[in-house]
């Protein structure tokens, strides 16, 4: 199935880890799309009509049907462009696949938020405390491998692009040491491995617009203590 026969949209905003995976999954696949950025604090009607439950980025809308959900849209885009597949052929591994990717989002993604833009000094301890025990749980489980996927990476790789890529900004931004080669020196070196990748580097944002966004958050949060 050629790209250039699907009508593929993307609608996301620049700087989210959420839209990048999708970016990441488009790119691996070579599947040519069109880019619409939205603005949160004024949401287009595009934008609520495609994902009206959650009116939230990314939606990923392929010959006018949407889909939204990061990681949703990820197994969709394997599932319709069959080459450089990202979920494994074996139903257990891709159950394992599954299930990993969703402990990044349930385990990792709020805590690491929290951990630096929350105004509570306990609050912000007990969410550092939270993600240092997920990171671990990640550390044991990619053992000696390259990438989560083996060899090539695949779906708990891109899901945990919020790890390689958006955790290191927000550590130094709130100047914290969670994410280092120290403490965790195989996840570390999957994620120098993982933002080095030539797909995911030309789909990764500009880091300096993103660090000075989330530092103006952080400088906001903390002018209101």
């Amino acid at each position: 199935m050629a790209a250039s026969q699907e009508e593929v949209t993307l609608l996301g905003v620049t700087g989210s880890a959420f839209v990048c995976r999708v970016q990441i999954a488009l790119k691996l696949k070579g599947v040519e799309y069109k880019y619409v950025e939205e603005n949160l604090g004024n949401k287009s009607d595009l934008l609520l009509k495609y994902n009206p439950v959650y009116k939230k980025v990314p939606v990923f809308v392929h010959n006018e049907k949407p889909i939204p959900e990061s990681l949703v849209i990820v197994e969709y885009i394997d599932e319709t462009w069959k080459h450089n597949p990202i979920l494994p052929s074996d139903p257990y591994q891709r159950a394992l696949a599954r299930f990993w990717s969703k402990f990044i989002d349930d385990r990792v993604v709020g805590a690491a938020w929290k951990a630096v833009y929350t105004v509570d000094e306990e609050e912000r301890e007990k969410n550092v405390e939270e993600s240092f025990e997920a990171l671990q749980f990640l550390e044991n489980e990619l053992k000696d491998k390259k990438f989560f996927g083996g060899e090539e990476f695949g779906l708990v790789d891109i899901a945990a692009v919020y790890i390689a890529f958006w955790i290191p900004i927000f550590q130094e931004i709130g100047g914290l040491e969670l994410f280092t080669s120290e403490n965790f020196p195989k996840l570390y070196k999957w994620s120098q491995e993982f933002v080095n990748h030539p797909v995911v580097k030309e789909s990764l944002p500009p880091r300096d617009p993103v660090f000075a966004f989330l530092k103006r958050r952080y400088e906001s949060l903390s002018a209101s203590k």
